[in-house]
């Protein structure tokens, strides 16, 4: 395989297990230049990391020898940064979400369509062990026809975290819980059991923070497959809580309960897998090993290996944000409200 050049763009919170994982994977991807505006974020990445910085995006856009780029900057900044990227030639690894709306994200990912350049997202809960493991056996049939698919999400976040200019509002984040933090499960949620169709929801912002955007929504999901489930998700359960997905098949149940797996078979096997870690439940949101970012980073590397999407995409991170939308709408509505399907063009 060969080995690819890569630029980093974007030295905030996010940017840790990223470098860490860049690290681990040095026998087949290296860093050309890690980029900020801030002087001084590039001098704190600088003194943490073995990496070269540079003053100015240009330099990376340039170099012909860089063909991808990690973008891990707010949400509001993605649509620009991608499209300069992509009129560049250079395959993108995103941050999670897409976009601050799901206009400009249909946006970002047709620039990429466009350009002829591969979009990964950074949705790494794909590539817990657990969940690659439930994935397997839905393919082997060992869960059968699903019935049933629910998911929990009961995060922390204390008001300091929302304090920070920016956070939870619609103009840099794009939204609350549901888009920044459960985009997670979310995702895994739909690629297990399939998109949701139909959704009822409510959401709003509880007493437990003053934010712009919703911390706490509920909802009755019907999926494309007729099976139906539920939702919860929130940043105001103290002290935090693993996220769970429990799914019933006609030949199964299992739950996923933050990295583990127990899978109760009708005839009366049980299958268990407690790899350990996880985290970033509580007030520390980036308390969590880097594995699961470095298996999102060697697929996206095994994708342009192979010319072949990765496993988040664009259109499945798309899928993400029709959901929120929905529900969202449905929310204000007070009625059931339909899921977006994919377009064609995606």
């Amino acid at each position: 395989m060969a080995q690819h050049r890569i630029g980093l763009i974007g030295l905030g919170m996010a940017v840790t297990p990223h470098a860490k994982s860049l690290m681990d994977l040095s026998d087949r991807v290296r860093v050309a230049g890690a980029f900020a505006r801030s002087a001084a974020r590039r001098q704190a990445f600088a003194e943490r990391f073995p990496f070269p910085v540079v003053d100015g995006l240009e330099a990376l856009l340039a170099d012909r020898t860089v063909d991808a780029v990690m973008i891990l900057t707010p949400p509001d900044t993605h649509l620009d940064l991608v499209r300069r990227c992509a009129a560049a030639g250079k395959h993108i690894l995103l941050e999670k979400p897409l976009e601050v709306t799901t206009a400009r994200a249909e946006q970002l990912v047709a620039a990429c369509r466009e350009a002829g350049v591969t979009l990964g997202l950074v949705l790494q809960h794909r590539f817990r062990p657990a969940a690659l493991r439930f994935a397997a056996m839905q393919r082997e049939g060992a869960i059968g026809a699903l019935v049933s698919a629910s998911a929990s999400i009961r995060l922390w976040r204390p008001q300091s975290y929302y304090d920070e200019p920016g956070r939870g509002t619609l103009a840099r984040d794009g939204g609350g819980v549901l888009i920044t933090q459960g985009i997670h499960t979310l995702d895994l949620l739909q690629s297990l059991a399939g998109p949701v169709a139909e959704v009822t929801g409510y959401a709003l912002t509880s007493a437990v923070h003053r934010m712009e955007t919703e911390d706490l929504a509920c909802a009755a999901l019907r999926f494309e497959s007729g099976a139906l489930g539920t939702l919860e998700a929130t940043t105001a359960a103290f002290p935090g809580f693993p996220e769970r997905i429990e799914i019933t098949g006609t030949a199964a149940s299992a739950t996923l309960l933050g990295v583990d797996l127990h899978v109760q078979h009708a005839d009366g096997r049980v299958t268990e897998l407690r790899p350990g870690g996880g985290g970033g439940t509580g007030a520390d949101p980036m308390a969590f090993p880097h594995d699961y970012h470095r298996s999102v980073l060697a697929d996206f590397l095994d994708a342009l290996d192979h010319n072949r999407p990765p496993a988040a995409s664009g259109a499945e991170a798309l899928r993400v944000h029709y959901l929120v939308d929905a529900l969202l709408e449905s929310a204000r509505t007070g009625r059931p409200c339909r899921v977006r399907t994919l377009p064609t063009t995606v």
